[in-house]
């Protein structure tokens, strides 16, 4: 016979349980009713009409392209500098350390000013390139600069600590059998890094994807030269309603598969007991 005290135990459990779900029902609507918001908003043909639209081509290629050749960039110079500055001690490491972070808390129209201070036609560096006939600002190159600044901690960071975590042993052992520096990271260090530094670099091209702050105060906001596909948005709030929605769409489902290949490559790269 179950007595007072075993159903007040029950009932609590029951409201625990009732008062968690609520908990997470709630959070998870309200981060998601937003985003579906917009799938509700247009209908199958709007969006593929809308995608033939060249104004969202162009977008669409621009912000591609521009992000995969600053993957490129953060991946061939984060990888090195990930690794050397990891395995190295020196005076002011700790300030390189906050640089290295300072854009993912730096607000993005303050990182546009900045590289327009720095790059501009009178900038510190820019006004020496101007003089030499080359333009940085409101370019498609100060789109590229502008991704790789704010999207590149979010490289660099991942592959610091994969290789501070990173087993040294593997390392010694082709060491003393007689391989180079070079060879032992090429073969040893970053094969076994490999799906860590994927998560990164996937994390990296999304990141530069979205850029728009520091995007449109420092390359600005020119039909196929810098309007990325942010900016194309932005303008389609102004102009082109169904152009903004079917971009905003597009972003979303581009970020869902980048944040699902994460998860992926992460579970994939666990240890299984």
């Amino acid at each position: 016979m179950k007595t007072p005290g075993s159903l007040s135990e029950k009932h609590r459990r029951l409201l625990a349980y009732l008062g968690a779900a609520i908990l997470i029902l709630s959070v998870t609507l309200y981060l998601a009713l937003p985003v579906a918001a917009l799938f509700f908003r247009t209908t199958p043909e709007l969006f593929l009409a809308s995608l033939s639209n060249p104004q969202v081509i162009s977008a669409l290629w621009l912000s591609l392209t521009t992000s995969v050749i600053s993957l490129t960039v953060v991946i061939l110079v984060g990888t090195p500098f990930a690794f050397v500055h990891s395995r190295s001690n020196y005076p002011g490491k700790v300030i390189v350390d906050t640089l290295i972070d300072l854009p993912l808390v730096l607000p993005p129209a303050v990182a546009g000013f900045a590289l327009l201070v720095l790059y501009g036609r009178m900038g510190l560096l820019g006004k020496y390139f101007h003089m030499m006939g080359i333009s940085i600002a409101f370019t498609t190159l100060a789109v590229i600069i502008a991704q790789i600044f704010v999207a590149s901690p979010f490289y660099i960071r991942q592959a610091k600590s994969l290789f501070e975590q990173f087993d040294q042993n593997y390392e010694y052992t082709a060491r003393t059998l007689g391989a180079s520096p070079v060879r032992t990271f090429l073969t040893i260090t970053l094969p076994l890094t490999a799906g860590g530094l994927l998560s990164g670099a996937v994390m990296t091209f999304g990141r530069a994807l979205g850029e728009f702050g520091a995007t449109i105060m420092f390359a600005g906001n020119l039909p196929g030269v810098t309007q990325t596909m942010p900016l194309a948005v932005y303008v389609g709030m102004e102009s082109n309603f169904d152009m903004g929605l079917t971009i905003s769409i597009l972003l979303v489902i581009i970020s869902f598969i980048i944040m699902i290949s994460v998860r992926l490559i992460t579970r994939r790269g666990m240890p299984h007991a």
